[in-house]
């Protein structure tokens, strides 16, 4: 067997790429050398990967990062952020050197982890590991949904790729499965990842807890699946890449084995070259190592530039061919082309909201009834609003009657997450980061603990997502304590950023979905399983004054003596007891306090109208954790709230039993007002 010969001409054609290559490794080395912090390893190893999917395979343009038929890359290992910055800053994303310089510092474009809207040319916020995975998910699902809606014959405009890097702490983490499962299921042939299998973690090689293999079990999920053995292989790599692309009834993945801290003679390989600088004696060496022109730090060849560059003008081709094909889809299409454009500008369509219902005084309903039936009214005149529940849809009423289902098959817009809470949040992140989509989804509010990562991550964010929670309370009843949701209120008050709605009768609920749809951050709504009675808005303020977070609901003549004030389903139990201690000559005032977040944004004139300080006493009343409503109560008033766990019971017994009954609120104001 004889060795084909390489000619001069590809011989060169090597050296030159391996230059390329090796300005990718020594940029993120430098970086992470001169910040004195960060993942240097990992960039160095994927480097050849990066090299090809940003100069052979991604359809992107640098000078215009938001192009809309755009390939999106996420970079789900994000403590590899160095590869990605380097990439932005060779590509002409208008990242600098000095940009690279301030890897990790203050105010600099270059944090430790991408970060969604603070450097340009990042898709999502990565870190918390597996988080990527998941956007990546929900964003080929947004591509899938808004190709069946806008694609016609011939006119394929939303005609792209999600790719995304993943390493082993992605693949670890509980949150890859519950997505990836969900990818195989929908048969999501434009996600194409690609999984770092370097065998090492933080603590040491791979073998000491994770084992397992990959490829097989995304082979289990319905993926396609490829091995390259060696990833500085380019013609293997790309001859996978261009496999993966082809294959589009089945989400890909490709395992590909690299060495992390690649080049370097005494750390190459090992989980010393993870989560450390690698040392500037070490740099050195590895510099030699590779070959590389210069030992000065940031060095970049100009041929190399000049090289990544082009993506400049090679972008600017995509887009202008696109832009060609767009204008004559438009001239064919003009009213769907209108619609795609108003979408994605964030307007609202026209009449959106003109079917809201108003309900009937004296009906009881619980507000997830209520919230259901608005979501149904509003959900045929806002054709971007998709989303469904985690195997709950009847429970939570989020089924969007006659608009079909979200299948491998089908592009309805009930979205079946199957059990699936964590992979579901960050899922929507994905579909609301793609742009033009409303995304919710739906579970208990006890299930908010599994959704806590993609929330905080959609708030850091700023990204419009909203949150269908029912069973809010001790309401639940006889599921007990482990599932009746005592902290979670205030665990999501406590995320900066999130907007939490607990309306208080089934006007509110209408209401609360006409913020939620209107705001601009992530949106949480509290629903109870429980009737609620719905207030007659004839003797009562409007329910519109939701929007102001709270507002007065019942008054007294003058100056009140005591105000009671409460959110959800302890509106009405307020109102109860006020109309008993107005019976006694209290004067009291009753206010509905349906969104801290959204009182807060309120002017201080108007918040010292809904709470007076010369008020004798004081009274919060919610079925949760009290933590928080001190600043309303003040350090002189009262709380009356659930700070131990629930029981299992029927509703009316737990609510009576831990105090949420008109006598004890009566009793409990009385005795501050004769303290």
């Amino acid at each position: 067997m004889t060795t084909q010969q390489q000619t001069p001409i590809e011989e060169d054609k090597q050296a030159f790429e391996q230059l390329c290559i090796n300005t990718i490794r020594t940029l993120a080395m430098d970086g992470v050398q001169k910040a004195n912090s960060g993942h240097p390893g990992t960039p160095m190893a994927l480097a050849p990967l990066a090299y090809l999917l940003y100069t052979r395979h991604m359809r992107h343009n640098p000078k215009n990062p938001h192009w809309v038929n755009r390939d999106r890359f996420v970079l789900s290992a994000g403590h590899a952020s160095m590869l990605q910055y380097s990439l932005l800053y060779l590509t002409g994303y208008g990242l600098t050197l000095d940009d690279l310089k301030n890897f990790r510092q203050w105010e600099s474009k270059t944090p430790g982890h991408p970060e969604y809207g603070h450097t340009v040319g990042i898709e999502t916020t990565t870190g918390p590991l597996g988080q990527g995975i998941g956007n990546a998910v929900g964003m080929a699902i947004a591509q899938r949904y808004q190709a069946s809606r806008f694609n016609r014959p011939g006119h394929e405009v939303i005609d792209h790729y999600i790719y995304g890097i993943a390493g082993d702490g992605d693949m670890q983490e509980g949150i890859s499965s519950e997505a990836a499962s969900l990818a195989g299921t929908l048969k999501l042939g434009r996600l194409i990842f690609f999984y770092d299998d370097n065998n090492i973690t933080i603590e040491g090689n791979t073998s000491i807890s994770f084992t397992e293999n990959v490829g097989a079990r995304f082979e289990s999920y319905g993926w396609h699946v490829q091995h390259v053995a060696d990833i500085n292989d380019l013609d293997a790599l790309n001859q996978s890449i261009e496999a993966a692309k082809a294959e589009t009834e089945r989400p890909s993945l490709v395992v590909v084995k690299s060495k992390i801290g690649y080049g370097s003679p005494h750390k190459q390989g090992s989980h010393d070259a993870h989560g450390a600088p690698l040392g500037a004696e070490e740099i050195v060496l590895t510099k030699r190592n590779l070959g590389w022109p210069s030992e000065e730090p940031f060095f970049v060849p100009e041929e190399s530039l000049n090289f990544f560059r082009q993506a400049i003008e090679r972008g600017a081709e995509f887009e202008q061919a696109w832009q060609k094909q767009y204008a004559a889809y438009r001239a064919e299409n003009p009213e769907l082309a209108t619609q795609w454009e108003q979408e994605l500008s964030g307007k609202l369509a026209e009449g959106w909201d003109k079917d809201i219902p108003t309900f009937k005084a004296g009906e009881a309903l619980a507000t997830r009834v209520s919230a259901g039936k608005t979501l149904n009214a509003i959900a045929p005149n806002l054709p971007n609003l998709i989303g469904g529940s985690a195997d709950l849809a009847p429970s939570n009423n989020t089924n969007m009657k006659g608009l079909g289902d979200f299948s491998g098959t089908e592009s309805g817009r009930n979205m079946h997450f199957g059990i699936r809470e964590h992979a579901m949040g960050s899922i929507i992140n994905g579909m609301a980061l793609y742009g033009g989509l409303i995304p919710f989804g739906a579970t208990f509010l006890i299930f908010s603990d599994y959704m806590r990562p993609p929330i905080r991550l959609a708030s850091l964010m700023g990204i419009k997502t909203i949150y269908v929670f029912t069973h809010d309370s001790i309401g639940v009843g006889e599921d007990g304590p482990t599932h009746q949701p005592v902290e979670q209120l205030a665990a999501l008050r406590s995320i900066p950023g999130v907007t939490v709605l607990r309306p208080g009768d089934a006007n509110e609920a209408a209401e609360a979905w006409r913020v939620a749809i209107t705001h601009k951050g992530p949106v949480a709504l509290a629903l109870t399983r429980q009737n609620l009675p719905t207030l007659d808005r004839e003797q009562y303020p409007s329910a519109s004054n939701l929007a102001k977070g709270a507002y007065v609901l019942l008054d007294s003549e003058g100056t009140p003596d005591l105000i009671l004030m409460a959110s959800g389903s302890e509106v009405s139990l307020a109102l109860d007891a006020a109309q008993q201690l107005r019976q006694e000559g209290v004067a009291v005032r009753v206010i509905s306090v349906p969104s801290w977040e959204l009182f807060e944004e309120q002017s201080t004139e108007y918040k010292a109208t809904v709470l007076p300080k010369n008020v004798r006493a004081r009274v919060a009343i919610e079925a949760g954790r009290s933590q928080g409503w001190e600043r309303y109560v003040g350090l002189d008033g009262d709380i009356i709230a659930l700070d131990h766990f629930g029981a299992s019971a029927p509703a009316k017994t737990l609510f009576q039993e831990f105090g949420f009954s008109v006598e004890n609120v009566v009793k409990r104001a009385k005795a501050l007002l004769n303290k």
